[in-house]
């Protein structure tokens, strides 16, 4: 096994040759993941940027549209923002360059990244994934791309993730924590060759559960594969959990008779509550097992809209109300609680879901369309998007800014009852 990372590393180090110029140390600059993460003055967030109904190379949004949206996220505040794949779409190097050309136009503009790396198992999405047997070829790829990307823009990329959501069982595209463990590896040899910045921290960003947060996940395999990390990158949906869990207390029927508003405002602090629950969980473990890392939120967010388990029918979580109120109450804890919170997502994404209203496609702070949401409503009236937009139009809020009309969407949440 040593010597196939030797030699796997060796064959990066070759692809890499030629890519020449200063080294990594000389570009990199002295701004560095340990000094960006858990600062408030650069806030995080989830990032792809898809406009369109479906994925496709050629639909992949261009360096101008990229550079809308980075402006949009700037004004916001976001300093951090994460990416999920590194090659089979160019947005993430897109993303870059637009990111690199925003630099030049404008020293002030300051923007960092944590490049995600795809992992998945052999026929991933197929009809029969093979979930003991990784897809090697792929996934190899994904490393050597994230390689080239952070050596070509060290000066932004300061953080490498492997694999997103890639060992909780329910992702169909999950492995092993042998095999996140074995591309880390491969990533820490290459930083310690040199190719990579001594300062580029490495993590994998994965479900509170599969962190050891439950008890099913937890073997000597997976805390070898935490030890090795640089920090912890951890997902937690309260949003999610209205429906999957059971036992999370999302609405109480002794609430029943209060205003709509002050049931959703109570049901959100549960939800924080249920969220805090599930870090513990993971810290103990950690603690448990002698590992100090820090941990940050890789994921956490709220749809504003949804046409099955969460809608009507079910949960009633998703409304735009309500994810204001989430996102103000995340970024609280995690500011006061010195943690990064890559929250999802910047942008409604039309591709995530089957249908037009499903939860999925109904994640971001802004419409697809470039509006905004009631959570930053506020921000339009500083003055803050003026002359931003996207593709020429001028941020306007969503519902014309009426209060009473977005809240004639919201409805008092409800215990779904599962058959």
């Amino acid at each position: 096994m040593k010597k196939r990372r030797r030699q796997m590393i060796g064959m990066i180090l070759l692809a890499l040759a030629g890519l020449g110029g200063c080294t990594v140390e000389e570009e990199a600059g002295s701004t560095t993941a340990e000094a960006i993460l858990g600062d408030p003055a650069y806030r995080a967030m989830s990032y792809s940027g898809w406009r369109t109904t479906k994925r496709a190379a050629e639909l992949s949004p261009t360096i101008p549209e990229l550079k809308e949206d980075l402006r949009l996220m700037a004004a916001m505040g976001i300093g951090l923002i994460r990416t999920y794949n590194t090659q089979g779409y160019p947005q993430t190097e897109r993303m870059l360059a637009a990111m690199r050309e925003l630099r030049e136009e404008d020293p002030e503009f300051e923007m960092y990244v944590m490049l995600g790396a795809w992992i998945q198992c052999a026929g991933a999405y197929g009809p029969e994934p093979d979930n003991a047997v990784e897809d090697e070829a792929q996934n190899r790829r994904e490393i050597e791309r994230a390689i080239e990307l952070a050596v070509e823009y060290p000066e932004m990329v300061k953080i490498i993730a492997v694999g997103n959501e890639a060992m909780v069982t329910w992702q169909p595209h999950h492995v092993a924590p042998a095999v996140i463990h074995k591309w880390v590896k491969v990533l820490q040899e290459a930083r310690e060759a040199g190719v990579l910045s001594q300062d580029t921290w490495i993590t994998t960003s994965d479900n509170w559960a599969a962190l050891g947060g439950e008890a099913d996940y937890r073997n000597d395999e997976l805390l070898a594969l935490l030890r090795s990390l640089d920090f912890i990158s951890l997902h937690t949906y309260a949003f999610h959990d209205t429906y999957y869990y059971p036992t999370f207390a999302w609405a109480l029927e002794e609430e029943a008779e209060l205003p709509v508003p002050e049931q959703r405002k109570r049901a959100v602090e549960r939800a924080l509550a249920h969220q805090k629950e599930q870090v513990g969980a993971v810290r103990a473990y950690l603690a448990e097992n002698g590992i100090e890392h820090a941990i940050h939120i890789g994921e956490t967010g709220w749809a504003s809209r949804d046409d099955s388990q969460y809608g009507p029918e079910g949960t009633r979580a998703a409304d735009e109300y309500t994810a204001m109120l989430f996102h103000d109450a995340v970024r609280e804890w995690t500011d006061s609680a010195g943690m990064s919170c890559f929250y999802f997502q910047a942008f409604d994404e039309p591709w995530k879901s089957s249908t037009v209203d499903g939860s999925e496609s109904h994640f971001g702070l802004f419409t697809v369309d470039g509006r905004a949401k009631a959570v930053i409503w506020d921000l339009v009236d500083e003055g803050l998007f003026e002359g931003l937009g996207r593709e020429g139009r001028p941020v306007k809020k969503t519902f014309d800014g009426d209060p009473a009309r977005l809240m004639e969407t919201v409805e008092a949440p409800v215990i779904f009852k599962h058959e």
